[in-house]
């Protein structure tokens, strides 16, 4: 059991709103907003609206920017565009195609894999990717910050094989200074917890969130922290994001990248190997690249298995091994990520 008393004082908010929160708040919600900003045809309007009323559009400012104006075919603007085809019903695209309901082990607790529980802090996100697997995941049922975390952290303490807690969402940068630092807190306060891996999209997307305060944050505590990016294109790790990654890297952050394999954006050799290249230049390491999840609306980002293990062999043909990242299929059911074999047996 974690009490109370083990918390300890949390600081206060600053009394002025974070940059990064003004931010956030500014970030482009509709889809005439975003066609307006980026001179888009207005003939695919209408696509984006029928995305949009079936998951909401997000963009922040800072994305924007790297967005190619006039070009809707665009490889960051196709990441969070909402497109007609999300309506689209194909076979095997289901709403939880990794099996997270199945494997909730308490309020917000995903435990799958031996060592390792990944805990859901919130359904908040800096930008809305087409593409995402947990589109139609149950937030508002599944919220462990709703009691304090009590449940999560009853769940995580009561369970000593499990050396690393995995902060995800949503994006758990997108939670406060302040909410972040009190959960992270009482789960220092767990002695058999080693590690925190947080898993984020927000200084690639929204670079203002690597503020000082965070960069304590990431500083403090005992346990090791990892913070595993999510860029799919070279273009995302331009500035302003290479800014704020150098200052996680300059302040001592291990630094991985996963991606994922997507139609029409990062599914051609050079475009791979530049995003491996790109990542390595800001000290960041690949980690996996994802065969699409399932998931129901996204069937126009598949890339076929086949397609998938000829990039990974070129890849492995032009890289050097610490560049190459492992190509991987999540499946539900499974102990573990599937890794794909992109070579014959005798090789």
């Amino acid at each position: 059991m974690i009490t109370r008393e083990a918390r300890g004082t949390q600081p206060a908010e600053p009394a002025s709103t974070p940059a990064w929160q003004q931010a956030l708040a500014r970030a482009i919600a509709d889809p005439e907003t975003l066609a307006a900003r980026l001179g888009l045809p207005p003939e695919s309007l209408p696509g984006m609206q029928a995305g949009h009323r079936l998951f909401r559009t997000r963009i922040p400012e800072s994305y924007l920017a790297r967005i190619r104006p006039g070009d809707p075919r665009d490889p960051l603007l196709l990441q969070a565009l909402p497109d007609a085809r999300e309506a689209i019903e194909s076979p095997g695209f289901v709403s939880d195609p990794v099996g997270d309901h199945d494997a909730l082990a308490a309020p917000g607790v995903v435990h799958k894999y031996h060592g390792r529980a990944l805990l859901l802090t919130t359904g908040a996100c800096a930008i809305h990717c087409r593409y995402c697997f947990r589109r139609e995941f149950g937030y508002a049922d599944h919220n462990p910050a709703r009691d304090d975390w009590e449940p999560a952290l009853n769940y995580i303490a009561a369970h000593p094989d499990i050396r690393e807690v995995i902060l995800s969402g949503g994006d758990p940068l997108s939670l406060s200074d302040t909410r972040l630092e009190r959960l992270t807190d009482r789960l220092g306060n767990i002695p058999h917890l080693e590690r925190l891996r947080i898993h984020t999209r927000l200084p690639v997307v929204l670079p203002e969130r690597v503020d000082d305060r965070l960069l304590a944050w990431l500083g403090k505590g005992r346990l090791q922290h990892i913070l595993v990016l999510h860029a799919n294109h070279p273009r995302e790790f331009a500035a302003p994001a290479d800014a704020a990654i150098d200052r996680l890297r300059t302040a001592g952050v291990t630094l991985l990248n996963q991606a994922v394999l997507l139609a029409g954006i990062n599914d051609d050799t050079e475009t791979l190997i530049e995003l491996q290249e790109a990542g390595f230049r800001l000290g960041v390491l690949p980690y996996y690249l994802h065969q699409l999840d399932r998931t129901r609306g996204t069937a126009h980002f598949e890339v076929p298995d086949a397609r998938a293990r000829e990039l990974y062999r070129a890849l492995h043909a032009h890289l050097p091994g610490y560049l190459v990242p492992r190509l991987a299929r999540e499946i539900a059911g499974e102990p573990g990520k599937t890794l794909q074999t992109p070579f014959p047996a005798h090789e």
